[in-house]
């Protein structure tokens, strides 16, 4: 079995980093029946008490509209990969080299193991990247050992 990949869109807001503050954020896309696939929160150094959350996908009529009520925007300027397959040793390491090794810069690259599988969320600056990491990542074969060429 090979990797999955396809292209989504990841949206961006910041909260005010305190307790309870991402919280308070989600909260609106909760309520509107959104199901985030992942969520992806850090403080921002550069800013007092601020943080950034990016999160994939806002779909649906009330999802969008509660997205806007909170000021949360498409991410500008990223181009993001979900990635899934099996999850054995070495695999995210064999697929940021195979990335790097077509001639590929990622901004970001998020991965976690859910139950056999891995799912990992690659940034890229550009949709000609994630159209030549597709391209790579989808020719990369998966078995016992892991993720090969």
């Amino acid at each position: 079995m090979g990797l999955r990949v396809r292209r989504v869109d990841v949206w961006a807001v910041e909260f005010v980093d305190e307790r309870g503050g991402l919280a308070r954020c989600l909260a609106p896309i909760a309520e509107a029946g959104g199901n985030l696939e992942c969520i992806i929160a850090r403080r921002q150094a550069d800013k007092f008490r601020a943080g950034i959350a990016f999160v994939t996908p806002i779909k649906g009529k009330k999802v969008l509209a509660a997205a806007r009520t909170i000021n949360m925007e498409p991410a500008e300027g990223l181009t993001t990969l979900r990635v899934e397959g099996p999850d054995t040793q070495g695999s995210c390491a064999r697929m940021v080299r195979a990335i790097a090794d077509a001639g590929v810069s990622m901004r970001g690259v998020s991965s976690m193991t859910a139950g056999k599988n891995f799912v990992a969320y690659v940034g890229l600056d550009s949709a000609k990247d994630a159209e030549i990491v597709t391209r790579v990542l989808k020719k990369l074969k998966t078995g016992a050992a892991g993720v090969r060429k």
